[in-house]
């Protein structure tokens, strides 16, 4: 019982901490590690372009959550500039009220913006 709850305060606490990350570490090509950082005022930028554009949300069989990849049939749009520089690699899809920025190359979602 002791372990179990060693364990869960562990678990807890390890996602309490990555949920308050601004900052997202992917592998990209042959192992090699890119830090995204979005920083608060382009996180209000986004969820204010999906809202004034209207984006219709995605609808996919499988839910779309970070570190899974995207299904080829889900189209994916590209990065508005004014997103901020760092992003504009990435390509993103709107779905379950929520903005997921994917890699383009794998298809990979690398984060998703709240």
């Amino acid at each position: 019982m002791k372990k179990f709850m060693l364990i869960s305060a562990a678990a807890l606490l390890v996602s309490t901490s990555a949920i308050a990350q601004t900052t997202v570490t992917t592998t990209t090509g042959a192992g090699h590690r890119a830090t995204v950082q979005i920083e608060p005022e382009y996180r209000t930028k986004i969820r204010s372009y999906v809202t004034e554009h209207k984006i219709r949300p995605v609808e996919t069989r499988e839910k779309i959550v970070v570190g899974s990849p995207v299904p080829r049939d889900v189209e994916l749009a590209s990065v508005p500039s004014d997103w901020g520089p760092s992003l504009t690699k990435y390509r993103y899809v709107y779905s379950g009220n929520r903005v997921m920025l994917v890699d383009p190359e794998t298809r990979m979602v690398v984060q998703e913006v709240d």
